[in-house]
């Protein structure tokens, strides 16, 4: 009868000990999909938005080709996934480059324009930085 006990003692704690590692790798697992995804969004975000700049520095955005379309779509994309994913100081970064963006205006060698982009890449970076901090907080 003690044996039994014991054995089933002994059970009972494996049993805990197989349900608590399958729990903390199945949340583990979560946690890498979601910085994944997080990371993913991203660089699709701040790559579109870095061609985006490039491309308006000589041109405006109602003026553009297919380019431009294209880029304005991957960046309506990855931001609807910031907006899923991260956090509302991201999201709101995000939000403010992306307007910012749309807005701007071809420099033509102006020094109100040249300023206007500096601040835009002022945005990039401080979106940048918010979302590397939100990546590794996950």
């Amino acid at each position: 009868m003690v044996n039994i006990l014991s054995v089933a003692i002994g059970a009972g704690f494996g049993l805990i000990g197989a349900v608590f590692g399958a729990w903390f790798t199945a949340r583990r697992q979560d946690r890498m999909w979601l910085r994944e995804q997080k990371l993913k969004a991203g660089v699709g975000f701040n790559t579109a938005v870095v061609q985006l700049i490039d491309y308006l520095r000589e041109t405006r955005l109602s003026d553009d080709g297919a380019g431009a379309n294209e880029l304005v779509s991957r960046i309506q994309e990855a931001r609807s996934a910031l907006y899923l994913l991260c956090a509302d100081d991201t999201v709101d970064l995000a939000d403010a480059l992306a307007r910012r963006v749309w807005s701007s205006r071809p420099s033509e060698g102006r020094d109100d324009r040249r300023a206007e982009h500096r601040e835009t890449e002022d945005l990039l970076r401080r979106f940048t930085h918010q979302l590397r901090q939100e990546i590794a907080r996950t």
